[in-house]
């Protein structure tokens, strides 16, 4: 129950590694606002994990919907304490001149300017009560970049330089702020990084990691828990690099 008490809103908690957070805050006392562009898999997760958990559809690039989850963690659960940033999404490998311009600002809109909207939305009510926690899911590829996922990569990059930046600032308010590097998972948008599921292209990734395995919801999920537990209240300002030693 390292979490017992706390209020998190999780981006993108429907599947993949928002979901392996929700259930592990879940599972250790937290109460939690799922917000997913995809409303079934948001409600379904809430359902199953019952009373502490609420689903709702939202988008991440409309400030109108990162209000609303504020609303609807304050209704149901009288506040709010950490902020999650996982919802993302990648682009196919290809010549970084080869992606389409919708693309690239589709990238752009849900990978960074999402946590830009979520700090508008929270801050001013995490500085009244001069307490709380934000996780800014990045990626290895922000720090060890792959090629020909160049515009993927440098989203990942200023979601890393943000969270330095959100750290200094915010520290004085009692808020701390941290990301998480995960490398490739076993997640909905692993056959878009790899260009096709396939044994092969799995093989290729693999070789990659020396643990040898991708990682999963579980990782991120027991990573996040720490990051937003009290154990962890000396650490802000760090990109932790969770991926099985590939940026060594």
């Amino acid at each position: 129950m390292r979490l017992a008490n706390k209020i998190a809103i999780v981006t993108g908690g429907g599947s993949g590694f928002g979901e392996g957070i929700v259930r592990k805050f879940s599972a250790e006392g937290a109460r939690v606002v799922i917000m997913d562009v995809d409303a079934d898999k948001a409600q379904s997760v809430a359902g199953e994990l019952g009373k502490g958990v609420v689903a709702m559809k939202a988008d991440v690039t409309r400030e109108v919907d990162f209000a609303a989850a504020v609303e609807l963690a304050l209704e149901e659960f009288g506040g709010l304490d950490v902020l999650i940033n996982n919802a993302g999404v990648g682009h196919t490998p290809q010549p970084m001149e080869d992606v389409d311009e919708v693309i690239f600002d589709r990238v752009m809109e849900v990978n960074t300017k999402s946590i830009y909207l979520g700090a508008k939305t929270v801050m001013p009510l995490l500085k009244k009560k001069e307490s709380g926690v934000i996780i800014n899911i990045a990626s290895t590829g922000g720090v060890s970049p792959r090629p020909n996922l160049t515009w993927y990569n440098a989203s990942k990059g200023w979601v890393i330089t943000a969270t330095k930046a959100m750290a200094v600032e915010l520290a004085p308010f009692g808020i701390r702020v941290n990301a998480i590097n995960p490398v490739a998972g076993e997640t909905p948008l692993l056959a878009t990084f790899m260009g096709s599921d396939t044994p092969q292209a799995r093989a290729k990734f693999l070789a990659t990691i020396p643990i040898g395995r991708f990682s999963n919801g579980d990782d991120i999920g027991n990573t996040a828990t720490f990051l937003a537990s009290d154990e962890a209240s000396l650490i802000t300002g760090v990109a932790l690099n969770v991926d099985g030693g590939r940026c060594i």
